[in-house]
């Protein structure tokens, strides 16, 4: 069995990327800072689930602190970088934590593999990077150089830095460019989450533009797997996951409300202009390199959602979505 680093353990794709493994007897060493980019309750809920595992060993800490990265090195199987400050609004208002996280930290994580043979790094990354003017669905050779908001840059500029210590050191890297992902316990910061909160509790929902936008979902299971299985080697690679299935705005409203039994109140503000207009990847990439498609419809994945959101409803209703 192997034993994996793993950052931003409570965070909504690693803490299920954690459990997988632990599910198939591997040891994960866990690190998050369990900062309050969003409602750390939820992250909490994670992270208590976790350490329900024996083979689980947690420590609290920001992977921007070179000296404490450091005192974590052993010769790990790999390192599972998916820590990151994520969303490109924010990353607008406060760009310097995005570098701390982003760059700063993915370097640290680099040089503790130098320094310890770590033969493998996984960076998650984002479909945010390949920008506004992308061809759909989108592969990974389209343009990435162009990036509109400092979130984007910072990923961009993380998997210049692994391309480096690829080729200068020998780690073999996966950039995993996750497009959105939902499922259970998902991020309070995103779409659907919000959308569902707020129309369960029958407050307003807040739509930025005309509703039209489109956004490729992917169901966590199915992004978690593929994470997984981007642990293989090859050498360096950019691999795509997610944003399979593509809808409005509107469209997923609708579905909310069909999945929930309850109608949607509707208000609109501008749309933003650090939001992309569509995301859709193609995905045929991680077919072929890691075997990997996605197995989790978007009706089936919203009826999973729901149903953890009414199990956990006495404290989920309660998370702030601001």
């Amino acid at each position: 069995m192997a034993t994996y680093l793993l950052t931003g353990a409570a965070g909504f794709i690693a803490a299920r990327v954690a459990d997988l493994l632990l599910q198939d007897g591997h040891s994960i060493v866990g690190v998050d800072d369990l900062n309050d980019s969003y409602d750390v309750r939820m992250k909490q809920h994670r992270l208590d689930a976790l350490q329900k595992h024996s083979q689980f060993e947690f420590h609290h800490m920001d992977i921007a602190d070179r000296d404490k990265v450091a005192a974590l090195g052993r010769p790990y199987d790999a390192v599972i970088n998916l820590a990151a400050r994520a969303g490109v609004r924010d990353s607008v208002r406060d760009p310097w934590v995005y570098i701390s996280a982003n760059m700063v930290g993915t370097t640290n994580l680099l040089e503790l593999c130098k320094a310890h043979r770590v033969p493998k790094f996984i960076l998650a990354s984002t479909s945010s990077i390949y920008g506004n003017d992308a061809p759909l669905p989108t592969p990974e050779t389209a343009e990435s150089s162009r990036p509109l908001q400092p979130y984007a840059a910072s990923k961009k500029g993380a998997e210049a830095m692994c391309h480096a210590y690829h080729y200068l050191d020998g780690i073999d890297v996966s950039v995993v460019r996750y497009f959105t992902v939902y499922g259970p316990a998902g991020r309070p910061n995103m779409s659907m989450f919000r959308f569902m909160q707020w129309i369960n509790e029958g407050r307003p929902v807040l739509v930025n533009g005309d509703g039209e936008q489109k956004r490729g979902f992917t169901y966590l299971d199915d992004i978690a797997r593929g994470t997984i299985l981007a642990l293989k080697p090859v050498g360096y690679e950019i691999i795509n996951l997610g944003g399979h299935e593509t809808i409005s705005i509107n469209q997923l409203i609708t579905m909310m409300e069909e999945a929930l039994g309850k109608k949607a109140t509707i208000t609109h503000g501008p749309f933003d202009k650090a939001d992309m207009m569509a995301n859709w990847a193609d995905v045929s990439k991680a077919g072929q390199l890691l075997g990997w498609e996605p197995a989790v419809g978007l009706h089936e994945g919203i009826s999973r959602m729901v149903a953890w959101y009414r199990q956990e409803h006495s404290w989920a209703s309660q998370i702030n979505t601001d």
